[in-house]
């Protein structure tokens, strides 16, 4: 449990700095730009223009940072507090203080927080002003004198050690060895943290010494994602082989990573595929030469290219890791896939995992609670919103704009972080275990979750939404809404009695591995008429793809997307397991066998969701000594 824990930390601090970096990636390309352009090794040398490269890195690239930290921590004045006291860590030290910033922004938003909670109610009526101003100014000060006598040093020690620790591996012929942690460090999105944090600060001061950096090219190089796309275009199967293209388009030319991190985490064993392609490019870059002058982001070939020192040598060793990354990735991911056993690969259950990953709760408790809303007149915008604004929404966001342009609708699709959502939003998408933190911050819009930004029928459905609500009188459809909503009530209550039956409720079940369990629930899914028998063996093979444990001592066993034809009807089945069996490490007190018809396993799977987040439902449950008793705690919800 403690080990778990700890993981669930780092994910969750990789996830929060990589939340501080990726909104101010734009400033990022900025500086990569004008340094691309008129440095004396540039496209067009300016001596003038040139004076701007230090400052933005010294100075502008921090505090931005800063300021991103401090406001993800307490709003405004949290982002104007951690400026301030990031200036400090700057002056306090004689290298980019892009970790510094990382370490000394949040913390003043956080200062400046808790003086807020300790003085609310206590402000006399018109010193309002005069004491918020005050406050953050004096703290700030504070806080950036604190940076620059301790922070900064501290960081630039720990840089130092760093910086050795880099030459000893080059010295050594040991550099491709960094790719055993950078690449499963990126699919556990601590990349911007790991990229940004250590790799660029580094790679700056080594690119003053010698006009480029090999650092900036560990991290950002595409290849080790795009050999594991093309693999899945030729080798996969299902959603994940259709969506495969779209996602190497993305990874390739946006830069953006995480686009792939979904399709190692359906096959594990692509991590394998990855390091080894990571570890041939960075041997590739040492063997000849390469490296960049300033950091690629977004790590696109684009990005690469507009910094890669403008001779044909270093172009020829860039691509040529690129290239080698690629090839090595694909050739293991191929070899996987092909001698793995394979059924229809569910990009579904992976992005969701992919979202535990990122430190989200458990998707057994992902079921929302909100309340019921109906889509706004006149809508012109819809925004696409996850943590840091650049990765998953931008997939979506990208998909739904050819939909609503093939539509013949003239909204404007775009997409942003959580954090940066306007007040005046109409339409905000988000994935369900986002949704609550996007309705916080913007009440008053239309919330849709989705559970996979590459495919869901959310976005047909809004589509659709919206062209009727472009017919019909503002009365007319919201009466039409409210008519429908109370038909499928209707339809649902008369569905729901069939569902569960008791007889389908089995207790103090023993189960001598999870294989047991899940082909038991199976042949109680069959023998009740919701399945055919071959549902079984699909069960046991989604299983064998995707873990189908889902956290709070329960397992939900379920079909492959191809065996949806073998559904004859909804229902499930539960099994109590006083003792619990092992799920790949996890132990199942209950487990839920489900046979979904036409999307009603997303309808049976929310109210098992809303039942099993509570801790308190899951042992009465186990405890429970009739079948009664469950169906009794399960109709709650």
């Amino acid at each position: 449990m403690a080990q778990s824990n700890i993981k669930v930390a780092v994910q969750k601090l990789g996830n929060f700095l990589s939340s501080m970096v990726m909104p101010n990636i734009s400033a990022f390309i900025a500086w990569g730009l004008i340094t691309a352009l008129f440095i004396p090794d540039g496209l067009w040398p300016n001596e003038s223009l040139a004076k701007m490269v230090d400052p933005m890195v010294t100075y502008l690239l921090p505090i931005l940072i800063g300021y991103t930290g401090g406001k993800l921590v307490h709003d405004q004045r949290g982002g104007v507090v951690g400026a301030i006291a990031t200036m400090g860590v700057i002056v306090g030290a004689d290298i980019p203080m892009f970790l510094g910033a990382m370490v000394i922004g949040p913390l003043g938003g956080w200062v400046i927080k808790k003086f807020d909670q300790l003085i609310e109610g206590k402000v006399r009526a018109g010193f309002e002003m005069l004491v918020n101003n005050f406050s953050a100014g004096i703290l700030g000060g504070l806080i950036a004198i604190f940076a620059f006598l301790g922070v900064g040093p501290a960081v630039t020690v720990v840089t130092g050690w760093l910086v050795a620790g880099v030459d000893w591996l080059v010295g050594m012929g040991l550099l491709p060895l960094t790719s055993i942690l950078i690449e499963p460090a990126k699919v556990l999105f601590l990349n911007n943290a790991v990229n940004h944090g250590i790799l660029s600060p580094i790679g700056v001061e080594q690119a003053k010494e010698t006009g480029k950096s090999i650092l900036f090219l560990l991290e950002a190089n595409p290849g080790p994602g795009l050999g594991v796309l093309i693999a899945y275009m030729i080798f996969g199967k299902g959603t994940a082989k259709k969506s495969a293209p779209g996602a190497g388009i993305i990874h390739f030319l946006g830069g953006i990573h995480e686009i792939y991190f979904p399709y190692i985490l359906m096959r594990p064993m692509l991590f394998l595929a990855v390091i080894l392609s990571g570890m041939s490019g960075v041997f590739t870059l040492v063997l000849l030469n390469g490296g960049l002058f300033a950091p690629s982001s977004p790590g696109s070939i684009i990005a690469i290219s507009a910094v890669t020192p403008h001779h044909l040598s270093a172009y020829i060793a860039n691509y040529a890791a690129v290239l080698v990354a690629t090839v090595v990735s694909f050739a293991v991911s191929a070899f996987i896939l092909k001698t793995g056993k394979q059924g229809e690969e569910d990009i579904e259950a992976a992005s969701q995992k992919m979202q535990e990953m990122k430190g989200k709760k458990s998707s057994v408790a992902s079921a929302l609670t909100a309340k019921q809303e109906t889509v706004p007149h006149d809508v012109s915008k819809i925004i696409f919103a996850c943590d840091a604004g650049m990765g998953s929404s931008a997939m979506g966001a990208s998909l739904l704009r050819k939909k609503v342009k093939a539509a013949g609708l003239d909204i404007s699709v775009s997409n942003t972080a959580i954090s940066n959502l306007p007040p005046d939003a109409q339409i905000v998408i988000t994935q369900e275990e986002l949704t609550s933190r996007a309705r916080n911050k913007v009440p008053n819009a239309y919330h849709i979750s989705v559970d996979n930004f590459l495919s869901s029928p959310e976005y047909d459905k809004l589509i659709h939404t919206l062209k009727d609500t472009e017919k019909a009188e503002p009365n007319e459809t919201i009466d039409a809404i409210e008519e429908q909503a109370n038909v499928n009530q209707e339809s649902e209550t008369a569905q729901n009695n069939d569902l569960l039956r008791p007889e389908n409720i089995f207790l103090n079940m023993e189960f001598a591995n999870k294989e047991e369990a899940i082909r038991f629930a199976g042949k109680i899914l069959f023998d009740a008429g919701y399945v055919k028998e071959s549902y079984i063996d699909a069960m046991v093979e989604r299983d064998e793809m995707t873990s189908t444990y889902m956290g709070n001592d329960v397992a939900i066993p379920h079909g492959t997307e191809a065996a949806k034809k073998d559904v004859i009807a909804s229902g499930f089945t539960v099994l109590q397991v006083p003792n619990g069996v092992d799920f790949d490490g996890q132990k199942a007190r209950l487990i839920f066998g489900i046979a979904g018809k036409d999307g009603t396993h997303l309808e049976i799977l929310s109210g098992i969701a809303q039942t099993c987040s509570d801790m308190e439902n899951i042992e009465k449950m186990v405890n429970a000594t009739s079948a009664q008793e469950i169906i009794d705690i399960i109709g709650k919800e």
